[in-house]
């Protein structure tokens, strides 16, 4: 398969991904810049890979989910915002999410072609050591109390140095050059609020799953803040 192809058929892909119901193949087509006949094949040699495409001419296609990209399908771009990506965490976040970005980029070396994992290791991206902040609370079992849609019971210190003591439903974690901010909501205040970590005296885990589910928090939270839903 030459580059080429690959890089087209990573647009197909990807082109693909937009759509929850079946689309024509006159139309992805004309997304992909091919002739219908090439569309038709590029559809094969993805199934043949492994993609679960379902359809036929005339009737649309759909790509199914749980399909991985072959490594030589990634672009040079999509490399370096990996690389980029990776640094970052490493550097920015709490000691186990740092390990894990950096055994993550390993295994991704470990399978692309020689070629790309070169690009890895001469990947001239980099990411300055931040202004870290002493975090006093565990940032591992915060991010798993926000997988579980578990409620944490904080004892928090504001701007001024007054000591409360909260009920939240964490949903969010974010991570800044100087400060990381956990995203919830607050019994207490009946509201979203935003605690810095540094000043999160302690947090513990109630091991009790909060009334609301986190995607529609998050969502609600967006809306609230007027951010709009990464694309």
């Amino acid at each position: 398969m030459t580059v080429a192809r690959s890089e087209r058929l990573l647009v197909l892909l990807q082109v693909m991904r937009r759509y929850r119901q079946p689309v024509s193949g006159a139309t992805l087509a004309a997304e992909t810049g091919v002739s219908l006949r090439t569309l038709y094949r590029d559809i094969a040699s993805l199934q043949a890979q492994g993609a679960l495409i379902e359809g036929e001419a005339g009737l649309g296609y759909i790509l199914k989910p749980g399909f991985m990209l072959p490594p030589m399908m990634f672009s040079q771009e999509e490399i370096e915002a990996l690389v980029l990506g990776s640094r970052w965490v490493a550097k920015m976040a709490d000691p186990i999410l740092a390990a894990g970005a950096v055994d993550a980029l390993q295994k991704i070396a470990a399978v692309l072609p020689v070629e790309l994992s070169e690009e890895i290791d001469n990947s001239t991206l980099l990411v300055a050591a931040p202004r870290n902040r002493e975090d006093r609370s565990d940032l591992a079992m915060i991010r798993k109390a926000i997988r579980a849609e578990h409620m944490l019971d904080l004892a928090y210190r504001d701007e001024k140095g007054a000591l409360t003591e909260r009920r939240v439903w964490p949903f969010a974690l974010g991570f800044f050059d100087s400060v990381r901010v956990m995203i919830g909501w607050c019994e207490l205040r009946q509201g979203f609020r935003h605690f810095r970590t540094d000043r999160i005296v302690s947090a513990v885990s109630t091991g009790k799953r909060y009334p609301r589910r986190r995607p529609a928090l998050l969502k609600e939270w967006r809306r609230s803040e007027g951010i709009s839903a990464p694309g």
